[in-house]
């Protein structure tokens, strides 16, 4: 192997992912989506949520990816809070920067389902107390949880 080709092989990349996600509570559970197989995190609970599509406002982001991922119609009900983190994803090589936005949601409508052949594969209300030891699940996740079952408004954490 030619001391470039090494060189290129073991050099980490930079990303950027800006997201957007809602926080739905309804009789003491939350909404969570579980990550798919496709996704990175395979597994993984979330909030219902993803990537912004470029020119898309937040906002928009949010009631797509609502749709899309559990078959639900939201109304944002506030400001969002924002969170950020950095992880390294060494499989891909990749330093992620992830930086996300996450709104408090009413469901206004729909019919909850699972998303088919998407980045997750079963969205779920669960209760509080059940949906802080899912496992993995991501910080921004957790905080999420927690005000939501203390009836506080989210705040963001991160760098």
């Amino acid at each position: 192997m030619l001391l470039c080709e090494a060189l290129a092989m073991s050099v980490r990349v930079d990303r950027q992912r800006v997201a957007a996600y809602g926080v739905a509570v309804r009789d003491g559970c939350i909404l969570l989506a579980r990550a798919s197989r496709s996704s990175d995190f395979p597994g993984a609970w979330s909030l219902p949520g993803g990537g912004i599509d470029h020119g898309e406002h937040p906002q928009q982001a949010v009631t797509r990816e609502f749709l899309e991922e559990a078959g639900l119609v939201v109304s944002i009900d506030g400001a969002c809070a924002v969170f950020s983190d950095v992880m390294d994803i060494a499989s891909k090589e990749i330093r992620l920067h992830h930086v996300r936005l996450c709104y408090p949601v009413t469901v206004a409508g729909g019919t909850l389902r699972n998303e088919f052949q998407g980045t997750t594969d079963l969205a779920q209300w669960v209760r509080f107390d059940e949906a802080l030891d899912l496992n993995p699940i991501a910080p921004f996740v957790t905080a999420a949880i927690e005000a939501a079952a203390q009836g506080r408004p989210l705040t963001g954490l991160g760098h």
